[in-house]
């Protein structure tokens, strides 16, 4: 069989920061950036992946036949999907994979997912596989809980996959369905790389799931999507835990407001949510970084941006800011050199519009 190329997008969470596990609301959108792979089968048994990285290749081969060890390095996420593709019973032999980004790793823009949905793509394609987009997505974040062993949820697979050119994605994470909403043609995104990196392989993603699910027993309830503001204001939760809980539902109804929002065209009240999330995730998921704040609060003061908020797990990373097209390149640059010049830190900043999702490109 001829080599087969599949593309993979990164996305941008809008609203919905960390609602994910707690079966909540996201509204997120797939981006022009993302994750390339090319690859053939194999007869000899062997699987062999590489990339580059930081400008140098890493060439890594094994087994197809040998078990999973966890080696904390980027070859867990696609031997990861080779993993949840064998506990469904699904055969994978021998393949060369050979992967290409121009995401900015660490930036917050899920480059592991993906890669993770680059990887079963070229999988479905080379096994003659069919499964649901929603399938795939649910065997993706597989991989990641189980080998890699970040306890996400299963926004940054969707999103990865079910993209739609300027349209945001509105996701049920307990329903597990996907609707697209469309988008204002006058606005796109500057996404905005903090130069500090973001990593989630660490205890901060998971110590913050552990306090929203320590938090919704407390009130009762199976998740904190289950939880209003006003059960929240009657309880007598700890500080902490409290906080955590404020988080969470106040996303789950700033995202289940944007529809109408957006068909509405508010988008500076749609700025203003997205900047009411961050300050949420400032003061009270605490998973912000003066990085991250200050660029925020640099966005929003310049002209022609709605708002902004950090994007994706936090922790460092990148932000996200509604902008004006007609403004969107000026305001990069100044955001940029006001930010560096005040953190001493080199800002990437990406203008994009709304994307279409994951697609095999030959094949």
């Amino acid at each position: 069989m001829s080599s087969i190329t599949c593309f993979a997008p990164g996305r941008v969470e809008l609203l919905g920061n960390h609602t994910d596990y707690n079966e909540g609301f996201v509204l997120s959108a797939s981006i022009p950036y993302g994750v390339r792979v090319t690859g053939s089968l194999r007869d000899d048994g062997l699987i062999r992946l590489s990339t580059e990285l930081g400008g140098e290749s890493h060439h890594f081969e094994l087994s197809a036949d040998a078990p999973f060890v966890r080696r904390g390095e980027w070859t867990d996420y696609p031997l990861g999907v080779v993993g949840a593709l064998r506990e469904k019973g699904i055969k994978i032999g021998g393949f060369n994979a050979e992967y290409v980004s121009d995401l900015p790793l660490g930036a917050g823009l899920s480059s592991s997912a993906a890669m993770e949905v680059s990887t079963i793509m070229l999988l479905e394609k080379l096994n003659g596989i069919s499964l649901p987009g929603i399938e795939l997505a649910k065997l993706c974040r597989r991989a990641e809980n189980e080998y890699v062993g970040v306890q996400c949820g299963i926004l940054d697979q969707v999103s990865s996959l079910f993209g739609k050119r300027d349209h945001a994605i509105f996701l049920d994470c307990r329903a597990t369905t996907v609707d697209t909403i469309a988008f204002p043609h006058d606005v796109c995104l500057l996404l905005i790389q903090s130069g500090v990196p973001h990593a989630l392989v660490g205890g901060e993603y998971n110590e913050r799931r552990e306090h929203c699910f320590a938090a919704a027993k407390a009130l009762g309830v199976p998740f904190l999507r289950d939880a209003s503001s006003a059960m929240l204001a009657a309880s007598d939760l700890p500080d902490l835990e409290r906080r955590r809980a404020a988080h969470i539902i106040g996303e789950n109804e700033r995202v289940l407001a944007t529809p109408d929002l957006l068909a509405s065209g508010d988008v500076a009240a749609f700025g203003r949510f997205m900047s009411a999330s961050h300050e949420s995730s400032r003061v009270n998921f605490e998973n912000s970084t003066p990085s991250l704040d200050l660029l925020v609060s640099l966005a929003n003061a310049t002209s022609g941006v709605y708002g902004a908020r950090l994007t994706g797990g936090g922790f460092g990373g990148a932000i996200v800011a509604l902008v004006s097209c007609d403004a969107a390149d000026a305001a990069g640059v100044a955001i940029a050199a006001e930010y560096e010049r005040q953190s001493g830190h080199h800002a990437v900043v990406l203008k994009c519009d709304l994307a279409d999702g994951a697609l095999a490109l030959n094949g």
